[in-house]
């Protein structure tokens, strides 16, 4: 069985940070019934790239889940939304604050009828503090919570990082926040709001910037590729591309010095990671001395050898074909409608003894496409 199991979660989100934290509830078991707009549905339909006019990254937020379509001001689905709401476990809904209450389905109106219902709201801001209302994207909390300030090269303009963190990460807190909810419900009987800030999320993964900042009162800068605080710990030019070293110790910078052939261990300038990050320039531009006379091929097999932590920089169509990737169960295809495209889609990071691992995603689904068999259900009792 898997571990959420029996568990119904009533996903009213849209594009990116609620549906991944739903479909990681989804991949652990959970059933997940996505209600949309009628006519246009989830924003992400129509996101591109497309396959056979259907969006390849919808496929890859949603598959697994049922949609049905409801007008949350039209008495009759409001009806409909009504009995879900009684049947659900987890209710997760990422507009802005105080919509839901309007349209009354807030926090407050639901724990009163269904005090054992889990609300889950995330949004740019939270529902507390000044600016609860102003609207926000990925790029907006990237930028206000001080990401974008240490991504880039130094000297260089702040740069947004390429996968949507500000997103991603804040769906990973709102999973974290539910799983967590749903055991103290079995202990306590009771429902639980859950509120997650888009901008909270990005100042809580930020190690060493927020360290450095706090500690020193200097705001760091951006050191692109490089580690700010480990050195050698970046990426290095090689003949034919880019590799990366990580040598995270002292004892590791010696057996980097030993593969590369340089009398650098003893040198006062490189013997500590503080010398070597006050240096790390000089120390760059010795180790590519060396690093450029071979392809990352023969680095990486001779860094593994040494048992230094090592990798190729891949693009993203050889990440596809990455052997240990796909031994993971990690690069999945999405089982298509009859007829329809066929999707690739990441599996499940999170392997657990007690559930088997996909080796094919069930397809996202049709708007609308789930409506008779949802009725049928609730109609069951």
């Amino acid at each position: 069985m898997a571990p959420l199991d029996g568990i119904l979660i009533l996903d009213l989100t849209h594009v990116l940070a609620g549906p991944f934290c739903t479909q990681t509830l989804q991949d652990l078991g959970a059933r997940v019934i996505k209600v949309e707009r009628p006519g246009t549905g989830d924003d992400t339909r129509a996101f591109p790239p497309f396959l056979q006019g259907e969006s390849a990254y919808f496929a890859t937020l949603n598959a697994g889940k049922q949609s049905i379509a409801l007008d949350l001001k039209a008495d009759a689905d409001r009806a409909i939304l009504d009995r879900l709401v009684a049947r659900a476990d987890v209710l997760v809904e990422n507009y802005r604050p105080g919509v839901m209450a309007r349209l009354g389905y807030g926090w407050e109106a639901l724990h009163t009828k269904h005090p054992r219902l889990i609300y889950a709201a995330v949004s740019g801001f939270g529902q507390t503090g000044p600016d609860a209302q102003k609207p926000a994207y990925d790029m907006v909390v990237q930028a206000r919570g001080g990401v974008m300030s240490i991504t880039g090269e130094t000297g260089g303009p702040p740069v947004r990082v390429g996968a949507s963190i500000g997103d991603i990460v804040a769906g990973m807190y709102l999973a974290q926040g539910i799983l967590a909810a749903l055991y103290q419900r079995e202990r306590t009987g009771e429902g639980a709001l859950i509120d997650v800030a888009m901008l909270d999320a990005q100042l809580a993964i930020q190690e060493h910037g927020l360290a450095i900042a706090a500690a020193t009162g200097v705001a760091p800068g951006p050191t692109g590729a490089r580690h700010p605080t480990i050195t050698p710990f970046a990426t290095f030019r090689a003949a034919d591309g880019f590799v990366v070293i990580a040598a995270g110790n002292d004892a590791m910078f010696g057996r980097l010095c030993d593969v590369l052939g340089l009398t650098l261990a003893t040198d006062p300038r490189f013997a500590t990671n503080a010398a070597r990050c006050e240096n790390h320039a000089l120390l760059k531009r010795l180790i590519e001395t060396v690093t450029l006379g071979q392809p990352v091929a023969h680095w990486l097999e001779v860094l593994d050898k040494a048992g230094l932590p090592t990798a190729r920089v891949q693009d993203m169509v050889e990440v596809l074909a990455d052997p240990q990737l796909r031994a993971r169960n990690m690069i999945l295809p999405v089982t298509p409608h009859a007829g329809g495209p066929a999707f690739t889609a990441p599996g499940n990071p999170i392997k657990i003894s007690t559930l088997p691992d996909q080796t094919a995603l069930p397809p996202a689904p049709r708007l609308d496409g789930d409506r008779e068999a949802i009725l049928a259900w609730l109609d069951q009792g």
